[in-house]
């Protein structure tokens, strides 16, 4: 048996030239984003206050306690720019933990106000913005901590990727 990958679609068949048994499409990839127990909600009011973000979809626990106004949020589905992820609680994650070997890449032409935006609503700067070959993305970056612990690198859109940047 053998498997191909194409552009998104995985199927499965015999190496001797046999029909395909089943043809899969992947019509999307959300990364998903740990935090702290109980600061889902925080957490899409920061993204949606330093960047933007547009709140496309949340699930709220089922069951709210009585002495609590409103119910509370276990996941949401972040909109930025034209990528989506999922922000979801994490029960059992630590401080340290959460947002542990992950960097979100963000491209704009304006970092300074970026990082100023992410800043005002509760970023930390991590450094000074990097010009040349010692940026992630092969041109301008700042980068920022969020509250969460999660780096985010704001840098100008080039051809090469953002894969290079250590968390």
């Amino acid at each position: 048996m053998s498997t191909e990958v194409n552009d998104g679609a995985v199927a499965t068949g015999e190496v001797n030239g046999a029909a395909l048994e089943k043809t899969v499409t992947f019509t999307a990839v959300k990364p998903r984003l740990f935090v702290e127990a109980l600061k889902v909600g925080d957490a899409v009011a920061f993204y949606k206050a330093a960047f933007g973000a547009e709140e496309v979809n949340r699930v709220n626990h089922p069951k709210r306690k009585a002495d609590q106004e409103l119910p509370v949020l276990i996941s949401a589905e972040i909109k930025l720019a034209n990528s989506s992820f999922l922000v979801s609680e994490d029960s059992t994650a630590t401080d340290k933990a959460v947002g542990s070997g992950l960097v979100f890449c963000l491209e704009t032409e304006d970092i300074e106000a970026a990082v100023d935006a992410a800043v005002k609503a509760g970023a930390v700067a991590d450094g000074e913005i990097s010009e040349g070959e010692g940026a992630c993305c092969g041109g301008r970056v700042g980068k920022v901590k969020d509250p969460y612990g999660v780096i985010w690198a704001i840098c100008t859109p080039t051809a090469k990727k953002c894969g290079d940047v250590e968390a």
